[in-house]
């Protein structure tokens, strides 16, 4: 049986399924749930930029995930 570690809040994802119980993203393995809380985090702030660039929002994100496995949770803004 296969177990991964969230980088974020470090909970045990049993039965690893990409893209479903777990997400790949910037480097990192995220739940679910912090996957959730990170689309809820940047929804505010994609909606405002103008113009959009995927750059940006690269770089955004992979912010937003290192300030958050820091802290062991996404801040809401």
């Amino acid at each position: 049986m296969k177990t991964l570690t969230c980088d974020v809040c470090k909970k045990n994802i049993f039965q690893p399924v990409a893209g479903r119980n777990y997400f790949h993203l910037a480097h990192r393995d995220i739940c679910e749930s912090c996957k959730d809380q990170l689309e809820l985090s940047l929804k505010s702030v994609i909606r405002t930029k103008q113009p959009f660039t995927y750059e940006w929002y690269d770089r955004l994100m992979k912010d937003s995930i290192e300030k958050a496995m820091q802290t062991g949770k996404f801040e809401i803004r």
